[in-house]
């Protein structure tokens, strides 16, 4: 899964403003004239102290459009990305920057690293420079904001199941909202907060940071931004290890689905834990079913309406060691006692919502941007409409919630921006992490990766969770700090119960 207005001084000066006012557009003009990719590539990195001054910031700047730029040819517009790190603290013996990323779309890569100490060893915050920038849009990245609180909250509690031609019609009417909203918010900037050109962002990073090689941690999403960036610049690859990957060329409509039943299943492997007390699969595709006509309702007057009843079970999902106690504890809750409130919670907690129903984000909105700029559904409505029993005979409880994710789409108002295929990648030796019963980013995704990252090595993690990385397996995380700290790898395919 984000502007202060100063007004002048009228005084007797009136008249010098206004022979400024003419003259500013073309000095402006002037000046923007000079950045040409080489002046991009150019910048000086600022840093000063901040947060809690264990960590530096620094702003840069990136264009707009690639496409309307060369060494020869200049550009008018361009984002300004902002970027943390903290600083290997051996200094003398330190490898590089390691640029981190931990999914997304949306996330802040910044507020990532500045959590350095718990998403790597003591090791590799001795040897790395820990970096992590904000994609363009998200954030502190020129932030980009579709809708106030109020219509967030609307569009996120709407229908995602479409049982008929009504809701139908309701969920592509607020498709169109949502287009209509983030191309007025966006302007002429609407098609470019894609990964490919967040992947162009990163070389650009990587230069100013003044590596030979771009060393990077990408988890979730993280890996489709690391495997861009390797197609493009292969042989700018240092050491990148991509945790929880994706299959860069399955289409949304195969993606929608796999991941479909990777959560389905991810639930059935909650119920048949020690976590469960109780609750059975029926029981609680019953409440699902029940919640799209008959929702809950909280006490302070919130619905708990089926989109986001079903948004609260796949957030425990992510996490079996935290997140299945709290869903075990949060259907009972809700099947038992009639209180929605914990799975509310879980739901604003994937939603970014705080307690007083402000969005603490951006996420929402410039997550469902990027990936409709980075890939469409090829699907027709009909096609979508017809293929409900497929999806439901797959995935009972999920699959009717991702049938028409894609549809969101079909009504963007800007071309979507995805790659050719990517056939085959020849950088240094990567790793890749699968995770068995990942619901979030299937297996499968991290095996179609490994044949075409051909000198990767693939690590697998035997167990339920999203990601391998940092959660306590010793396994996974030697083989990943031998990688990065001594290049060592054990083997070529490893498998970590």
């Amino acid at each position: 899964m984000n502007r202060v207005h100063h007004p002048f001084r009228i005084i007797i000066y009136s008249a010098i403003f206004l022979i400024l006012a003419k003259l500013i557009p073309t000095i402006a003009s002037h000046i923007n004239s000079g950045w040409t990719l080489q002046k991009f590539q150019s910048q000086k990195l600022n840093w000063q102290l901040c947060q809690d001054k264990t960590v530096e910031c620094a702003t840069f700047k990136v264009p707009v459009d690639y496409t309307t730029i060369d060494n020869n040819q200049s550009t008018k517009d361009f984002f300004t990305l902002f970027v943390l790190r903290h600083k290997a603290t051996d200094q003398k013996n330190r490898i590089g920057s390691l640029i981190v990323n931990p999914g997304g779309p949306g996330a802040s890569g910044a507020d990532y690293a500045f959590n350095y100490d718990s998403i790597v060893s003591p090791a590799i915050n001795k040897r790395y420079d820990i970096v992590g920038f904000d994609p363009r849009g998200v954030n502190k990245s020129d932030p980009i904001r579709c809708l106030n609180n109020k219509d967030e909250d609307r569009l996120l509690a709407s229908d995602g199941r479409v049982t008929n031609a009504q809701e139908e019609s309701n969920y592509i009417s607020n498709a169109k909202y949502f287009a209509d909203k983030c191309a007025q918010a966006a302007g002429n900037r609407l098609g470019h907060y894609s990964t490919l050109e967040t992947a162009k962002d990163m070389e650009i990073l990587r230069i100013l940071l003044g590596d030979t090689k771009l060393h990077y941690l990408g988890k979730s999403y993280g890996t489709y931004l690391g495997t861009l960036y390797a197609a493009l610049y292969p042989t700018h690859v240092g050491h990148m290890v991509l945790d929880g990957a994706m299959d860069p060329n399955q289409s949304v409509r195969d993606q929608d689905l796999s991941q479909a039943v990777a959560f389905d299943n991810a639930l059935k492997d909650f119920l048949n834990s020690k976590s469960n007390t109780g609750l059975t699969y029926s029981q609680i595709k019953n409440f699902v079913d029940e919640s799209h006509a008959h929702p809950l309702m909280s006490k302070k007057g919130r619905t708990l309406t089926d989109e986001l009843l079903i948004t609260a079970i796949a957030t425990a999902l992510y996490d079996n060691e935290t997140g299945w106690p709290l869903l075990n504890s949060a259907l009972k809750e809700a099947i038992t006692n009639k209180n929605p409130n914990e799975l509310l919670s879980l739901a604003d907690d994937y939603n970014q919502r705080d307690l007083n129903g402000n969005y603490i984000t951006n996420m929402n909105d410039i997550s469902a941007m990027t990936s409709c700029l980075d890939g469409r559904d090829n699907r027709t409505l009909a096609q979508v409409r017809s293929e409900g029993d497929l999806f439901e005979s797959q995935a009972p409880i999920f699959g009717p919630f991702l049938q028409y994710a894609g549809a969101n789409c079909t009504l963007w108002k800007a071309p979507a921006q995805k790659p050719p295929a990517i056939t085959t990648i020849k950088s240094s030796t990567v790793i890749i992490i699968g995770v068995t019963k990942d619901p979030a980013t299937p297996y499968s995704g991290a095996l179609a990766l490994h044949k075409i990252l051909v000198s990767s090595t693939f690590l697998t993690f035997k167990g339920d969770g999203h990601t391998g990385h940092g959660r306590g397996n010793s396994c996974i995380d030697s083989n990943v700090d031998g990688y990065l700290l001594n290049s060592r790898i054990n083997s070529r395919v490893t498998t970590c119960s």
